[in-house]
């Protein structure tokens, strides 16, 4: 009997992160957790296969814990997958639009649908997640409660939709990357790659810029650079890097050579198929 495979998400049933396990896997059983760290731990733990964990959004920009939660958790990326976010408008059903007087969700969805927030006037009240707030205005059953949650969230709550897909950007995607307790590397010509890594480079004059400099003279692009703070201390700061293709290419391995030389610390994160969405990606 072949075991079904389980995938931990943060937030509650009808999350995003959800959506993004049912259309990446739609076999497997997603495991909501209530916090980025307890979904890390139940991969660690072996309590789940797998991970589906957002990593940053077309709007709002990097989900922030991420970037120093995954480096200490010792996982590895095997995956990544964007998804298009939708959020819809949801209320206890028989409430009108007119009726609405509040309207509460994550941070993030609230500040990407300004908009129709202004537009109603209506009051933002921050929550815990998308989901988790459709679920409380669903238990609250006040009719002056709206919500901002996705239409899976509606139907597993019960709720009506008031108004579909009120992004202000039509353009809103969450880029999510699928965490695993092993690393798997994709093999070497197999397709598009990503290899991501995470590096500190020595306390030496212009060591970032010689560091990053075996990838310009490589010919390697890199679609990814980040800076994070490590342990509290301003002066130490860690890098977390996306660049295209396999450590063992050519031009990769030389780049990365090259960057070890001038690094303190230097850790390969992942290297997996790029997702079929990044073809879309156009310079403008």
């Amino acid at each position: 009997m072949t075991k079904t495979l389980k995938i931990a998400f943060q937030g509650e049933p009808g999350a995003n992160s959800h959506i993004a396990i049912s259309d990446a896997y739609p076999t497997a059983e997603a495991m909501p957790c209530a916090t980025f760290e307890d979904a890390l731990s139940a991969i660690s733990s072996g309590e789940a296969d797998l991970g589906m964990i957002p990593i940053e959004n077309s709007v709002a920009g990097r989900v922030a814990d991420i970037h120093h939660l995954l480096p200490q958790s010792g996982l590895f990326i095997v995956g990544e997958w964007f998804l298009p976010i939708r959020h819809q408008l949801v209320a206890v059903p028989g409430a009108k639009l007119e009726d609405i007087k509040t309207v509460e969700s994550h941070v993030h969805a609230l500040g990407q649908c300004r908009r129709i927030i202004r537009k109603f006037g209506l009051k933002p009240i921050v929550a815990g997640d998308t989901a988790g707030s459709a679920r409380i205005i669903a238990e609250r059953g006040d009719k002056s409660c709206a919500a901002i949650s996705s239409r899976l969230a509606a139907q597993i709550y019960g709720l009506d939709i008031l108004a579909e897909d009120i992004e202000d950007e039509a353009h809103n995607t969450t880029r999510f990357v699928v965490l695993a307790r092993e690393p798997r590397w994709a093999a070497q010509g197999s397709g598009p790659l990503v290899t991501t890594f995470v590096f500190r480079v020595r306390n030496l004059p212009a060591a970032l810029y010689k560091a990053m400099g075996g990838f310009a003279t490589n010919g390697v692009n890199m679609t990814k650079l980040e800076s994070y703070m490590v342990d509290g201390n301003f002066f130490a700061t860690q890098f977390y890097a996306d660049v295209d293709g396999h450590p063992e290419d050519r031009n990769l391995a030389f780049a990365l050579d090259e960057l070890k030389f001038f690094s303190r610390e230097f850790r390969i994160v992942g290297v997996y198929p790029g997702h079929p969405f990044r073809a879309t990606f156009t310079e403008r």
